[in-house]
């Protein structure tokens, strides 16, 4: 059987606008949307704080305290092309809804987990829930907002995650340090019940056709193999508390890996309706703005949200507090810079602010590869705020890079695309970001600051890669 062919609509062509672009109040939408927004970074950032207390309670090695971000982080990147896919036949409201009615569920249970075992569960829960969020809030805006508007309006939507940056790892210390880490998922769970009714009165219902039988055909081994293909590749990544192998050396894992690929490439071909027209992968805007974001998030999860807790806590010997205000400073610097990353790329071309941006990040790197244990707290301090200065500038620039040229009736499937790419970035930054600290905390003879100056320098490699890529950026942005 030969498979079918596809022409791609995606190439060349101006998204045209949906019916509910016509809503009469379009900001109170983003408004809304911007309630819900809270909900992702709140949390991550509660955990960044609290993991090297997490990881010292139940005693657990650094490849192994991974998995608490990765656990979340593996059904997040694997469900959001799902949500995306399905919300082009169904409605997009109810699935914010419901996904964070599944959210709030793990969050409870993450609250009063006894065990790793039951953290890991609730955490793998609360990714489920929160999937959808990233690319259904990315479409609506898409469809709704005319091309003129929408990179201000992107840009506004894209300040929450920098602004609760700034609240929540100091919150976050003082949570922890008052109680204990488990107090952490409250704050997540409250905003979830606010951000359901926000959903509720704030957003339009669809005017669209819902159809429920668009399930019954929907391609869900389709979906089992991409998911197998992404949970094999994130095991042999970081093979060790999986399988008990070294990472990188469990070799039936990456047979999986490819074998699980290879099985979903040629049923994609073969579908008549799949879960992701892999002709969609034409789009060069779309390919290389969702590779650069997920570089660009491999950095800032492996580098920010993993490692540099563990080794304020470890190497510069803060206590929750203390980090929590150092962490601070990042979200600071993305609040200042992210509402003008669109702007500039107007200016300037999305890929001389993705060149700009992947630079400050590997001067960072570079620097924290070389700093001695007896830094001064000032120049600590001015890293993570160059860090988060280069971060902002490329988060709105990416995401209206990579989804402006995609034709509106493909949106759910292309922001759905673009966030899996994204977060597994994430994902791939907390595996590697535990495995290699793990790796050189075992050498015989590496001290504990050279272990984390090693696997700063790699990341500073992750983020020189990023720039190459993000030469191939569209000049200018659509």
């Amino acid at each position: 059987m030969t498979g079918k062919h596809y022409n791609c609509p995606m190439e060349n062509t101006k998204p045209q606008p949906s019916a509910s672009a016509q809503i009469e109040n379009p900001n109170q939408l983003l408004y809304a949307l911007m309630i819900t927004a809270i909900i992702l970074p709140l949390s991550e950032w509660m955990l960044s704080v609290s993991l090297p207390i997490i990881r010292d309670d139940f005693g657990i090695a650094a490849d192994s305290a991974a998995w608490i971000s990765t656990a979340f982080t593996l059904p997040f990147m694997m469900l959001m092309p799902v949500y995306g896919r399905i919300s082009d036949s169904l409605s997009r409201r109810r699935l914010l809804i419901l996904g964070i009615c599944i959210f709030t569920t793990g969050s409870l249970l993450a609250t009063f987990s006894t065990s790793l075992t039951s953290l890991m569960v609730a955490r793998v829960i609360q990714g489920v829930g929160v999937a959808g969020l990233l690319p259904l809030s990315l479409a609506l805006i898409t469809g709704v907002f005319p091309p003129a508007q929408r990179s201000q309006a992107m840009g506004l939507w894209s300040t929450v995650g920098p602004v609760l940056g700034i609240i929540s790892p100091i919150l976050a210390g003082l949570i922890v340090a008052t109680w204990s880490w488990r107090a952490s998922f409250i704050p997540g769970t409250l905003i979830a019940f606010v951000s359901i009714l926000a959903i509720f009165w704030m957003t339009p219902a669809t005017t669209r056709q819902v159809q429920y039988k668009f399930l019954k055909s929907f391609d869900w081994i389709g979906v089992v193999l991409l998911s197998a293909t992404l949970i094999s590749l994130l095991f042999y990544f970081s093979s060790r508390p999986i399988t008990g192998r070294p990472a990188l050396q469990d070799w039936r894992l990456f047979l999986g890996t490819v074998l699980f690929l290879a099985l979903f490439i040629r049923h994609e071909n073969r579908k008549t309706n799949p879960f992701i027209n892999l002709q969609i992968f034409k789009n060069r805007a779309l390919v290389t703005g969702s590779v650069s974001a997920g570089l660009r998030m491999l950095t800032l999860g492996g580098g920010l949200g993993f490692l540099m807790p563990l080794y304020l806590a470890d190497v510069i010997q803060l206590d929750p507090t203390r980090s929590g205000f150092y962490l601070m400073v990042n979200p600071v610097a993305m609040t200042l810079f992210v509402r003008y990353g669109g702007r500039l790329s107007d200016r300037f071309g999305s890929r001389m602010i993705g060149i700009v941006g992947f630079g400050m990040i590997t001067a960072v790197m570079l620097i924290f590869s070389q700093l001695p244990s007896n830094a001064a707290h000032w120049l600590i301090v001015l890293l993570l705020f160059l860090f988060g200065t280069g971060t902002g500038l490329m988060l709105a620039m990416l995401h209206q890079a990579s989804l402006d040229t995609v034709p509106t009736a493909d949106l759910g499937t292309a922001s759905g695309i673009y966030s899996m790419i994204r977060f597994l970035g994430a994902a791939c930054g907390s595996a590697f970001g535990g495995v290699l600290l793990q790796f050189y905390l075992d050498q015989s003879g590496t001290t504990q600051v050279a272990a984390y100056q090693h696997v700063f320098l790699w990341f500073a490699g992750f983020a020189i890669l990023g720039l190459l890529i993000s030469t191939f950026l569209p000049q200018t942005t659509p």
